[in-house]
């Protein structure tokens, strides 16, 4: 089956949809000038980036029990927190902290890209976020979703070949009438091995100046572009 007989497309979410990088630095800096906390955090911010993964691997080890995402943000947060010397902070500014995840920006070409899908497609998330901060997400920044899925209804966090298979599931689509775009290359690597169409959107400054990985596609993907207008043409979806 080819692209042609994609019925719906799903998105990850942080560096293909949203800007998390810059989201994050604004806030945590705005927070810290507020506040008199003199830190590096541009360091702060790729480092609680840092610590997603892993925290992921101990739930998809099963070293622990299911935890969304929130959770797992939160306590890589406050062990940061500590680790810079920051201590002190009242409960409600933990979790304004914690909350930037809420707020992130899309890039510029996101919101008129998703429209275009959504007039031809099924649009909406395959992410290791949870239902509630993909849909505050979503409300905050208007990413106009027609279902939000990934890892908590699948209950299984990406690269797990469950989260992308279970996510066909629930449309009450094949594997191959889904596609997922993403700014990752493991992402789609992934979700071409359980049979999904796949569609690579380049984001080069996901992790600032000289980036080092998936800065392009790795494989001939579906579809390969820079933004999500380009996919919307590649898709067949006119333009307004």
């Amino acid at each position: 089956m080819s692209k042609d007989n994609v019925k719906a497309i799903v998105f990850d979410i942080f560096g293909t949809v949203v800007d998390w990088r810059s989201g994050l630095i604004r806030e945590l800096t705005a927070f810290g000038r507020g506040r008199g906390i003199e830190l590096d955090w541009v360091q702060f911010a790729d480092e609680w980036r840092g610590m997603y993964q892993p925290s992921l691997e101990e739930v998809r080890s099963g070293r622990r029990p299911w935890t969304i995402l929130d959770e797992l943000h939160r306590e890589s947060l406050v062990k940061l927190l500590d680790k810079n010397g920051v201590r002190g902070l009242a409960p409600h500014e933990i979790e304004h902290l914690n909350t930037i995840w809420h707020r992130l920006p899309p890039w510029p070409d996101v919101i008129e890209g998703l429209l275009r899908l959504k007039r031809r497609y099924i649009i909406g998330t395959l992410s290791n976020g949870n239902v509630g901060l993909m849909t505050r997400l979503a409300k905050n920044v208007g990413l106009p979703w027609d279902v939000i899925l990934g890892a908590e209804t699948a209950r299984a966090y990406k690269p797990m070949p469950e989260a992308y298979a279970r996510t066909a599931m629930y449309l009450n689509l094949k594997p191959a009438e889904v596609m997922l775009v993403a700014a990752h290359n493991g992402d789609l690597t992934a979700a071409s091995g359980v049979g999904m169409r796949t569609a690579f959107v380049v984001r080069p400054t996901e992790y600032g100046t000289g980036q080092q990985k998936d800065f392009k596609a790795e494989r001939a993907w579906d579809v390969i572009t820079d933004s999500f207008n380009g996919l919307a043409d590649a898709m067949g979806c006119a333009r307004f």
